[in-house]
């Protein structure tokens, strides 16, 4: 049987097939298409799904896609005549459902074949919920979806027991943690859809002293929940008016000068980062974490459930994913590689087979190995096109290699294997540093990245020292999910990879799961006597290469030394 999943005409759109519930392939267009975030239909996505498993879209029984416009849909129409939205908004509204609605109709238009699989439309957080759930291998656990809104709601929680998750609160339009977030963003100058990150990474720089104030803004109810003061807000009169012109998402401001009354500054008239920012953004995190602690712990009363599982936007918090469980009583914590909206595809896919179909489970999912892949004729067949002087050499020559050029100082792009889902590399589309470097973060910036000061470089550590660097008391990390505290007495080993609060955003690296690149990190260890090594995208404000030949141009054009691609190495 045969599941194809499918994220449209929203943020990180994707696509994924599944075959009797096992993920064969899942991959998110913005990979294609070269846009960050792209929000259209995702046609080269669900194409490269089909051909890596050798079918036709003839050949799928069925056809999920993670939205459905009549979920809610009577609150969503008494909020629109409550409220004055205005005609561009509820018009964009409009044609969005059409689009929705009309995917069977693309999918024919693109194929040029009538379809005859059975097409579920899912609702959002439901999707949200499942590609966590179904996949952590749970039999029974709390589960959290919190994002901006998907389907009219912000925030869904409930139980999932065997094949079944059972809804207990849903939070609907216009509050929303989400929104909250990307407002705050938006204030402090970070105004590209996505840019939440970039507050997460500046907030361990400040102190935050405006928790107090931001409490006007947001606060938690007595029913575990939270609420918006409409007054700080765009939305709740005009709605959010988003734009997917050419597949690029982007949202309008949310919100409004009473911001700039409350703190008494405009952020957005200093292009340098001074304290006021880094004050503010710690704040937003600081109060960010405190709701979403209230949230779970009212959830694990209800659920009794020592297992959570976490997905939406908000669970790309990595900060906040760290401190969940010294800060609820939950005991494990599951979140998938694409916990954003890219994991609607394979969420949706895996509600259908559960949930709607009654099969059974299927074991934990730990890999995010889920995408693209080429070939070694494909790799050589590539750099011979560009003229460009190789060696191929077995893999303990080029683990030792590597390696030793790593020691030495070297930048080195990393290609191996299947492309990541989700928006972190984790070994297979890498950049690698000396994680002992203290010039490391001066020299990516000023080599490749182009980026923010700010911002952390994250360690992929083999699975087996977690310990005896971290506090942490998690074994696998396997997505890079989560923040924990680098011991004291290792920070000053590993300067390139310690955040200036001494936290670092691990990847746990097992060698079951990762060989490759457990053995050149392995290769590493051997030789520093650190089992770490620096992982950073690899991509040039960009999303993360798919093909060799897009690994080869960020090569070209930037600064970094070496690139591997499979058991290829090219050198400058």
């Amino acid at each position: 049987m045969y599941i194809l999943g499918i994220n449209a005409f929203h943020g990180d759109s994707s696509a994924a097939l599944l075959k009797d519930g096992v993920i064969i392939c899942a991959i998110e267009e913005e990979r294609f298409t070269r846009i960050k975030h792209w929000a259209g239909f995702p046609a080269n996505s669900i194409k490269y799904c089909l051909q890596y498993e050798n079918i036709s879209i003839t050949d799928v029984d069925y056809i999920t896609v993670s939205r459905n416009t009549k979920a809610n849909l009577l609150a969503k129409i008494i909020y629109t005549l409550k409220n004055r939205f205005t005609f561009h908004t509820i018009k964009d509204r409009i044609l969005n459902f059409n689009k929705i609605n009309t995917i069977q109709f693309s999918l024919e238009k693109i194929f040029k074949t009538k379809i005859n699989a059975q097409f579920y439309n899912i609702e959002h957080h439901r999707s949200h919920m499942s590609s966590s759930f179904y996949s952590s291998g749970f039999e029974s656990s709390a589960i959290l979806s919190i994002d901006g809104f998907g389907d009219f709601t912000s925030t869904m929680t409930a139980i999932g027991n065997d094949k079944n998750i059972d809804v207990i609160k849903t939070l609907k339009y216009p509050h929303s943690l989400g929104v909250f977030y990307t407002a705050a963003t938006q204030f402090l100058g970070f105004n590209n859809y996505g840019d939440e990150y970039k507050v997460m990474g500046l907030a361990p720089y400040g102190n935050p002293r405006f928790k107090k104030k931001l409490l006007d803004i947001i606060d938690v109810n007595s029913d575990g929940l939270f609420r918006l003061n409409k007054k700080y807000f765009v939305h709740f009169n005009n709605g959010v008016e988003m734009n997917w012109d050419n597949g690029s998402p982007t949202i309008s401001k949310i919100f409004n000068s009473e911001w700039i009354n409350l703190l008494g500054f405009d952020s957005r008239k200093n292009l340098e980062i001074l304290d006021f920012h880094k004050d503010f953004a710690s704040s937003v995190q600081s109060i960010t974490e405190d709701i979403v602690f209230h949230i779970l712990n009212n959830l694990y009363k209800e659920s009794k459930d020592e297992n959570l599982c976490l997905s939406g936007g908000v669970a790309q918090n990595s900060v906040l994913n760290g401190k969940i469980l010294s800060n609820t009583p939950f005991k494990n914590l599951y979140i998938p590689s694409a916990g954003h909206d890219a994991g609607t595809s394979i969420g949706s896919a895996h509600f259908l087979y559960h949930s709607i179909l009654k099969k059974e489970r299927l074991p934990r999912v730990d890999t995010a190995s889920l995408g693209s892949e080429y070939s070694i004729n494909e790799i050589k067949s590539c750099v011979e096109s560009n003229e460009l002087e190789y060696i191929e050499v077995v893999d303990k020559k080029l683990f030792d290699y590597v390696s030793s050029k790593i020691i030495k100082g070297k930048v080195v792009g990393w290609f191996q294997g299947r492309s990541e889902f989700g928006p972190r590399s984790l070994g297979n589309r890498s950049i690698l540093v000396d994680p002992r470097r203290h010039d490391a973060k001066q020299l990516l910036n000023k080599k490749i990245k182009m980026r923010e000061t700010f911002r952390p470089f994250a360690p992929s550590i083999l699975q087996e020292y977690v310990s005896d660097y971290f506090y942490c008391n998690e074994i696998q990390i396997p997505f890079m999910e989560k923040v924990y505290k680098i011991k004291e007495d290792k920070r000053e080993l590993i300067p390139a990879v310690t955040h200036v609060d001494g936290s670092g955003r691990l990847q746990t690296v097992n060698k079951h799961i990762s060989p490759r690149y457990h053995s050149l990190i392995s290769s590493f260890f051997n030789k520093s006597g650190v089992p770490i090594i620096l992982n950073t995208s690899f991509n040039e404000n960009e999303p993360i290469v798919n093909t060799p030949q897009e690994a080869l141009n960020c090569f070209l054009r930037t600064d970094m030394d070496l690139l591997v691609l499979g058991n290829i190495i090219i050198e400058k």
